[in-house]
């Protein structure tokens, strides 16, 4: 939500919000339906932002990525990566055993924005997380279109469970080195501790809140 000048709930507001925004809709749905005079501002964008000098009241990030000088509330429970590929490419290409043996796979990974390197594709073996270099022949910043090129046998890729869990029960996606990876803190929305806060992103934050204690534990 971006600075501004009126103190009311009804004022403007501004997030910058990345691919969280499958996940935000039925919430952010709720909050305007519930604060009618409230005026939200989303930004979507995955490149790394300054909430303070760019003037945003507060953003959406997964939570080993925030400051610890910001004040963060969990919006989504945690989320898990697989590698995903068609049987059709497993019927070209033998299942790797372990992550090193990526190597000798066609991969395509996931871009941010210009500026900062793909995502990394990170592990966990015995308490330890390690990262394997592959050769990503392919790097978009559209997870959806990966998936679609996983499933039309291109390569494999990485992406988040979620995203992929349909195509996973249709059938149309294998996983495989699922036992390497572990959970990672879900997305929170984040805000500067030393800042007044708005009374608008107030009001979302306490939305927040009680629908966050209104939803009932994850198993």
């Amino acid at each position: 939500m971006h600075r501004g000048g009126r103190s009311s709930p009804g004022r403007s507001g501004r997030a910058d919000e990345p691919i969280w925004k499958e996940r935000g809709g039925p919430a952010l749905a709720g909050f305007l339906r519930s604060y009618p005079d409230v005026r939200v501002e989303l930004m979507v964008s995955e490149a790394p932002i300054d909430v303070v000098a760019e003037g945003y009241d507060a953003a959406v990030r997964p939570g080993d990525f925030i400051d610890q000088d910001m004040i963060s509330i969990p919006v989504s429970g945690p989320l898990r990566f697989l590698v995903v590929g068609s049987p059709a490419y497993f019927a070209k290409h033998p299942p790797p055993e372990h992550p090193r043996d990526l190597a000798a796979h066609v991969c395509i990974n996931y871009w941010a924005s210009p500026g900062v390197p793909p995502v990394p594709w990170v592990f966990t073996e015995d308490g330890q997380d390690f990262n394997v270099a592959i050769k990503d022949r392919f790097v978009t910043n559209d997870d959806r279109l990966l998936l679609r090129l996983a499933r039309e046998g291109i390569a494999l890729t990485l992406g988040r469970e979620e995203a992929a869990r349909p195509y996973i029960e249709r059938g149309e996606l294998v996983t495989v080195l699922d036992d390497y990876f572990r959970p990672f803190p879900g997305f929170y929305l984040y805000y500067p501790a030393r800042r007044q806060t708005s009374s608008a992103l107030r009001a979302l934050i306490d939305y927040l809140l009680r629908l966050r204690q209104s939803q009932p534990p994850a198993a």
